[in-house]
């Protein structure tokens, strides 16, 4: 017993004393005369300060740096540590950022085995706003999402640039280059903005040195660069900014699962583990393909099954997504703080309003937990939503925040992608009705609410850059994607469309081939002879898309029913099959009907909505109603009401 007082008695005191800071040492800052870049590499390329996390690592790449002495001599900026890597042409850098730190130019100074000297000048900025300030994507957002090289080419300049893997652009080949740019988003945000559209996700936009198929954007080669053929990252600060302007967000596609496999540093990696399989990929560096590579084997659900063997989970997070895209081993810690400051970089640089995150459930599900907290302890009013392409709406759950996982996981993320309920919004229009079909799939559907933690966090969607366009999984039935759409922006979550939907772009050449799905969008190239922009040359089917879509999406961006409101839905019956949104203020009826004919509804059914006598307006023809007995149905099709009729 006494020795436990004594243990606990040592165990306060070292809490004390870790308290208790130390007088920070007066440093004489040396002034910055002239900025030195003689280092091939320093990454990040510069740093903040006031940071909850005071701590940042640098990468520094150079040759045979690993035997150099680095010195900081800048008030509030010390070296806690310095690590060597297993190739001598790296050094890491551990720095504290004290809160006494101000913004400006420093020098590192590398003295080398000969005695001589490299310099490297860095930089800490002052963050431009808050961190409380860094607004999220929630329910209220309808956000667009842009595959770039298909969406606008606005500088044909950039188009082919010199000494990349992959040249030319060729309109004709599905998987070559097309020219679109990030400046070609940017010239079209009044369009995006009108559609009614409040937050822009376009795939990434880093360099992509590829030798083929590098318009895609998922296979970096630089996490640090914006890839020349999409611009410059003042052009996409300037899209940041000028979407900021209009009271809309930014959400960047982040990668932390895998890299490209052109990357700079797969011809000299730093460390024997910095990749999975990397003995296994060095052995064999000059005949590496697919035969070769040992890639996922994509079970998922090793992640959360208890009777999972190691060796499915290992092939599942360790094997590789394919034979170019080099899985990163995040179990290294080295590998760890380069994704979680790459991604906080980003939020910083461009004052993001968001991030996906590409292949969720392929990385080391523990830093996952780890890259989300970081990111979400600096911003605490973020948002991060990630890809888990899973039918099971358990699987889907498990990784959003506040989900009381059995085996205890906390995920820290925001957001999942609800591939479950795109599924089943496809099959409940696409089946006869039945008992067990049609309509009912869709209220089932919504049903597994249940087993989420925040469904209106969730991130819905029909169709997107890896799954078949929604009007080709309808057979070019336009009422059918009508009714999807509308009941996709009336749910319970945050609604993404890809884009081209609004004019009804399809793949029905060659359903589910990604080439195909990433269509250019009309009017983006000059001498287009359709401008889905303008109107130009578009379809009476398309034209009355885009008004439906624009009608929708601008009422929603008012309507607290829709973004906040309590969600009751009625069992489908007679091939109708209603939603209702409702605060104390507003109240949304959305009505699907799959009848042909004409049909008329007992509206003694939803007494409980407490309608009754009330006027509703339609938001697509803005006629008005009175709640009373029945409601006529006119033709097959989705209407939706509002007592909103101002």
């Amino acid at each position: 017993m006494k020795v436990l007082k004594i243990l606990v008695i040592v165990i306060c005191f070292g809490v004390l004393s870790c308290k208790e800071e130390t007088p920070e040492k007066k440093v004489v800052s040396e002034i910055v005369t002239e900025i030195r870049n003689d280092i091939q590499r320093v990454e990040p390329p510069n740093w903040w300060i006031g940071f909850k996390n005071q701590s940042v690592q640098l990468l520094v790449k150079h040759p045979n740096i690993g035997n150099a002495t680095p010195k900081i001599s800048y008030q509030g900026v010390s070296i806690t540590k310095i690590h060597k890597a297993d190739s001598p042409n790296y050094l890491f850098l551990d720095l504290k950022i004290s809160k006494t730190a101000k913004a400006g130019q420093f020098n590192i100074r590398f003295k080398l085995e000969d005695d001589s000297e490299r310099v490297q000048t860095y930089e800490l900025k002052s963050r431009e706003k808050p961190a409380e300030d860094y607004i999220g994507f929630d329910s209220s957002d309808a956000i667009y999402l842009i595959t770039p090289d298909r969406f606008a080419n606005a500088n044909p300049k950039n188009d082919e640039v010199k000494g990349l893997l992959q040249q030319g652009i060729d309109r004709a080949d599905d998987y070559a280059r097309h020219g679109g740019d990030i400046q070609g988003i940017t010239e079209h945000l009044d369009y995006i903005d009108d559609i009614g559209f409040t937050a822009v996700w376009p795939c990434p936009v880093l360099t992509n040195d590829m030798p083929s198929g590098s318009y895609h954007g998922y296979a970096m080669t630089d996490f640090y660069e914006v890839d020349p053929r999409f611009g410059t990252i003042e052009e996409y600060r300037k899209l940041a900014d000028d979407l900021r302007s209009r009271d809309m967000k930014l959400i960047m596609d982040q990668v932390a699962n895998h890299c490209g496999l052109q990357h700079w540093w797969m011809t000299d990696l730093p460390f024997k583990d910095w990749i999975n399989y990397q003995e296994l990929y060095e052995e064999n560096i000059d005949n590496w393909d697919w035969k070769v590579t040992k890639t996922s084997n994509h079970r998922r659900t090793t992640n959360q099954d208890p009777y999972a063997s190691k060796k499915d989970h290992q092939e599942m997070a360790d094997g590789w997504f394919v034979s170019d895209m080099p899985d990163l081993n995040q179990r290294n810690p080295f590998v760890a703080n380069y994704i979680i400051q790459n991604s906080i970089w980003w939020v910083e640089t461009l004052g993001l309003g968001g991030i996906r995150q590409d292949t969720y459930p392929y990385s080391e599900k523990e830093f996952m937990r780890n890259w989300a907290g970081a990111i979400m302890n600096e911003y605490p009013n973020f948002s991060i939503v990630g890809e888990e392409w899973s039918y099971n709406p358990l699987l889907i759950g498990y990784w959003q925040e506040g989900q009381k996982n059995k085996d205890g996981y906390e995920s820290n993320l925001k957001s999942t992608m609800d591939f479950a309920m795109q599924k089943n919004i496809v099959d409940a229009l696409n089946e006869e009705e039945s008992w067990d079909k049609g309509l009912v799939k869709m209220y089932e559907g919504l049903a597994n609410d249940f087993a989420y933690a925040s469904p209106k966090d969730i991130m819905a969607f029909l169709d997107n850059h890896d799954k078949s366009r929604v009007y080709t999984e309808f057979d070019g039935d336009l009422t059918k994607t009508k009714m999807a759409l509308s009941y996709l922006l009336m749910m319970p979550r945050i609604p993404q469309i890809y884009y081209g939907t609004e004019i009804l772009m399809d793949d029905f050449d060659n359903p589910g081939d990604h080439g195909l799905i990433r269509t250019d969008f009309p009017g983006g190239w000059e001498g287009d002879a359709i401008n889905a922009f303008t109107g130009e040359g578009l379809s009476d089917a398309q034209k009355e898309m885009q008004s439906f879509l624009k009608k929708i999406l601008n009422f929603r961006k008012t309507s607290d029913a829709i973004h906040n409101g309590k969600t009751v839905h009625f069992a489908p019956q007679d091939g109708v099959y209603v939603l209702v949104r409702m605060t104390e203020n507003e109240a949304i009826v959305h009505i699907i009907n799959k009848n042909e004919e004409p049909l008329e509804i007992d509206l003694e059914r939803f007494e409980e909505l407490e309608l009754k006598e009330k006027t509703l307006k339609n938001i697509i023809s803005d006629e008005t109603l009175i709640w009373n007995t029945t409601l006529k149905l006119n033709q097959k099709g989705s209407v939706i009401l509002t007592t909103k009729t101002n």
